[in-house]
This record gives structure tokens, C-alpha cells and sequence, in this order.
């Protein structure tokens, strides 16, 4: 038996509209820098630096500058921005369904990023935009990230939409659970075959 149709339908971006390759983000920033992938990753990532930005604990200056200092070198906006882009590539399959959907649904974007993003969403991703328009939210802007439930309610309130009536799309399964946990619907996303048949059973395909 079909679904209930969505109110608003809540795409996860790394992994699902696109795929991400962190390993080339942080072999670029090794390049600049003049350090190995793995040390990258644990200035950056390990250390938290990353995490904070996403969670909405650093300005886009305060988080680029705690890069500069951790890597050694100047990082500003366009370094970020280079290495960012070779890391992305958008999932045409995953794109098309996003896009078949809008005509039968309200669409946002979720993704777990800070600040920066938001900035740069025109620069990497201008087809997202073209699909999601003004719904194109970091979990910066919320001061928490997934799988946090408290951020699902928060960007559902932001559009008048209950839990029961949004579905959140994401690759992994603690921010798919999260979701649940929020009161959403939630799909664990493997593969465009499957997120279609979750679609049509939703009757939005």
C-alpha cells in the first residue's frame, strides 16, 4: 500500500546528490601545505576542527583561520573552495529524481557542513540550487548537526511542516535514525534504484 505523500521531502548533499571524496580533498590540502593526506586529516578532522565548523561553533573566518594555523600555510576562501570542489561530484541519477519529485512536493536540502558552504552552494553546486532554490541548509545554521533530532524539528518549523509530514533522505544510518527519533519519515539511501522505489511507494514517482 503507498505511502502518505510528504509535505517536504529532505535530501542529504555528500553521498547522496553527490558523491564525496574526502581522501582528494585532503591530498590537495597536503599539496599546498606540504604534508601527507593522513596528516591533513588529523589536523583537520580529528582535531575537531571540522566537526566544530559543521556544528555552528565557527565563523567562516575563525574556522578558516584555524585551518591557516593548523596546516602551516594561508587558507582562505578560494583554497577552500579549489580543494572542496575536487572532492564533489554530483550523482546524475540521484539529481534527476530530486528534480522529477519537486512538481508533487516541497524539497530542502540538509547536509552537514558549516558556514562556508552555505556560502560557496552557487560556486560547486549551481544545479542544486536550480532544483532546491532557497532550501539549501548547512547544520552551521542550526548550532547542532545530525544525527542531533533536535535539528530535523528545527528545519521542519522553519516551513510549517509536522514530523510525520517530512522524509529525510541520507546515506547514514545514525542520521536516518535521528530522523526517526525526530518523528520523521526516513530512507537510508544505497542506491538511485532503490530511493526511486521509496519514491514511487510515497506516490511522488
Amino acid at each position: 500500500m503507498p505511502l502518505t505523500p510528504p509535505k517536504l521531502v529532505i535530501f542529504d548533499m555528500d553521498d547522496v546528490l553527490l558523491r564525496y571524496d574526502p581522501d582528494a580533498r585532503r591530498a590537495a590540502m597536503g599539496e599546498m601545505s606540504g604534508k601527507t593526506a593522513a596528516e591533513v586529516r588529523r589536523l583537520i578532522w580529528t582535531s575537531g576542527i571540522e566537526s566544530a565548523s559543521d556544528a555552528g561553533k565557527f565563523s567562516v573566518d575563525t574556522y578558516l583561520d584555524a585551518i591557516s594555523t593548523a596546516l602551516g600555510i594561508p587558507f582562505g576562501r578560494e583554497e577552500w573552495a579549489s580543494t572542496r570542489a575536487l572532492a564533489m561530484h554530483l550523482n546524475p541519477d540521484v539529481v534527476r529524481l530530486a528534480a522529477a519529485i519537486k512538481p508533487r512536493t516541497r524539497l530542502a536540502l540538509l547536509t552537514n557542513n558549516g558556514h562556508i558552504m552555505k556560502e560557496h552552494f552557487d560556486v560547486l553546486v549551481p544545479s542544486l540550487r536550480e532544483i532546491f532554490g532557497t532550501r539549501m541548509h548547512v547544520a552551521a545554521e542550526f548550532r547542532t548537526k545530525k544525527p542531533d533530532p533536535t535539528i530535523y524539528t528545527r528545519l521542519l518549523a522553519i516551513y510549517g511542516v509536522t514530523p510525520h509530514d517530512g522524509v529525510m533522505i541520507d546515506d547514514r544510518r545514525s542520521n536516518v535514525e535521528g530522523a526517526l527519533a525526530a518523528g520523521l519519515r526516513a530512507h537510508r539511501f544505497r542506491s538511485a534504484a532503490a530511493l526511486e522505489a521509496y519514491l514511487t511507494d510515497l506516490s511522488l514517482i
